[in-house]
C-alpha cells in the first residue's frame, strides 16, 4: 500500500496469497466481476475494479474488500487503508468508521435483533455529522458469500431478524464525510459518494455465540 503502486499489483497480491492458501477467491467472477479484491480509492464507497492504469498517491485513502472460499465456506472482510500522510479529516473518518464496525460486532448478541446492530453504527457515525451508505448493507455469509438477513448500517433497536446463536453476519460500516447518497458508474460496479466526498468501508464476518460475537476474519 505505497504511493505508486497500481490497484493492479495489489490485487495480484491478494489472488496469489488466496489460492496459495488452499482457498478460492470469492470475489473473481461474482456477478461479472473481474478482479480478486473491490479496491476502491477516495470518494470510491465500494467495488472499485483494480486496474494496471490506476495507481496510489500518497494521501489517499483506500478500501480493500476480499473474500475467500474455504472449506465450503465464505470469508468476508473489508480494511481502509491510509496512502503516506493523510489529512486529519481523513484519518478521523477511518477511526470512525472503524469504531462503528466494532460497535455493531458488540451489538451482535443473542436476543438482540438486527435493527441493533444498525443503530449502533448510524448513532456513532452521525454523531460526527457523517453521512451513513443505505443503498448498500451488510448481509449473511457462510456457503453462500450473500445470504439473508440483510443488515443496514442503519436502524430501530429492538427491530428485525432475532439474533441467534449460530449465526454468521457480514458486518460492513460504509460512511461517507458528507451525504449518504451514492451512484454506481457506468462500468456497472464502481460506487462514488454524490457528494464527492471520501467515504471508507470496514468489515468483518462473525459468527454469534451465547456469549456475543466472534470474529471470523481476524488474525
Amino acid at each position: 500500500m505505497q504511493p505508486g503502486v497500481s490497484t493492479k499489483e495489489i490485487d495480484d497480491a491478494i489472488k496469489k496469497f488466496i489460492v496459495g492458501a488452499g482457498a478460492k477467491p470469492s470475489f473473481l467472477g461474482y456477478g461479472g466481476f473481474p478482479a480478486s479484491a473491490c479496491i476502491s480509492i477516495n470518494n470510491e464507497v465500494i467495488h472499485g475494479i483494480p486496474s494496471k492504469d490506476r495507481k496510489l498517491c500518497g494521501g489517499d485513502i483506500v478500501s480493500v474488500d476480499v473474500g475467500a472460499f474455504y472449506n465450503g465456506f465464505h470469508g468476508d472482510n473489508a480494511y481502509t487503508y491510509a496512502v503516506g500522510d493523510i489529512s486529519e479529516e481523513a484519518a478521523q473518518l477511518l477511526r470512525v468508521t472503524e469504531a462503528c464496525l466494532y460497535k455493531g460486532i458488540e451489538a451482535a448478541k443473542p436476543g438482540n435483533r438486527i435493527g441493533d446492530i444498525g443503530h449502533a453504527v448510524q448513532t456513532h457515525a452521525e454523531q460526527f455529522g457523517y453521512g451513513v451508505v443505505r443503498k448498500f448493507v451488510g448481509h449473511g455469509v457462510g456457503k453462500n458469500l450473500h445470504e439473508d438477513p440483510e443488515v443496514p448500517n442503519f436502524g430501530t433497536p429492538g427491530r428485525g431478524v432475532r439474533l441467534a446463536p449460530g449465526m454468521t453476519l457480514a458486518i460492513e460500516p460504509m460512511i461517507n464525510l458528507a451525504g449518504a447518497d451514492v451512484k454506481v458508474l457506468s462500468d456497472g460496479w464502481t460506487t462514488i459518494t454524490t457528494s464527492g466526498s471520501l467515504s471508507a468501508h470496514f468489515e468483518h464476518s462473525i459468527v454469534i455465540t451465547k456469549d456475543g460475537a466472534q470474529i471470523l476474519t481476524q488474525v
